[in-house]
């Protein structure tokens, strides 16, 4: 079980690098947004969700720096095998998107969010947390299917999320190899809200489409 769900775990970690983001000149909350994303693709993840974090804080009215927060250190969790340290990324990453879930429980990018980290965990301790957390981050991804049954991100993570388990349990992957299929449909024609707003996933769910034949 840990290879597959260290398996998972590769797949969810490079999903953020497919964030394509067309920064926007304006106000010090593009600039700051645009400079956090450019630390981030160079690599420089604390730096990265250290900004994020500022522009959080001077910006409390916008989920996405939060959303940031959280996204940066649970990849950078992902791509660490040093237990304390993930320890300590996790739980800033639930500390800044806890902060959005307490303001809004109808956001699907949120929850979706919220499955990774529970993934992360159960990464982290498979014998432990595989059993606590698998239900309820099936439970993450049914809320936000109902909220969002169109977003490439929840089809394609929730579809993702049950191929290990049906791996695992040896059941039959075609149904949710079909959801893969439907959201590399879904990625063509969805247009993110706003410049900033997540759009990763496509290149991880056309990986996982050639996995699945």
């Amino acid at each position: 079980m840990t290879k597959l769900i260290t398996v998972i775990a590769i797949f969810i970690f490079t999903l953020a690098s497919a964030q394509e983001q067309q920064v926007p000149t304006g106000g010090q909350f593009e600039q700051g947004m645009g400079k956090a994303f450019g630390l981030w693709k160079e690599g420089t993840s604390s730096e990265a969700s250290d900004l994020f974090e500022r522009i959080a804080a001077a910006e409390p009215s916008k989920w996405l720096p939060n959303y940031y927060v959280a996204l940066v250190n649970t990849t950078a969790a992902f791509g660490t095998k040093e237990k304390e340290q993930i320890s300590l990324l996790l739980t800033k990453a639930q500390k800044a998107l806890d902060v959005e879930m307490g303001k809004e429980q109808n956001n699907a990018e949120l929850y979706v969010l919220q499955a990774m980290i529970n993934t992360a965990w159960i990464v982290y301790d498979p014998m432990i947390n595989g059993q606590k957390l698998s239900g309820p981050t099936m439970g993450l991804y049914a809320k936000a299917e109902a909220i969002a049954p169109n977003n490439p991100r929840v089809v394609f993570s929730k579809a993702e999320f049950e191929i290990g388990g049906a791996k695992f349990w040896g059941q039959d992957t075609k149904p949710m190899c079909m959801q893969i299929d439907k959201a590399i449909a879904l990625f063509a024609t969805f247009k993110p809200e706003t410049a900033f707003a997540p759009s990763w996933g496509l290149d991880r769910a056309l990986e996982a489409q050639k996995n699945c034949k």
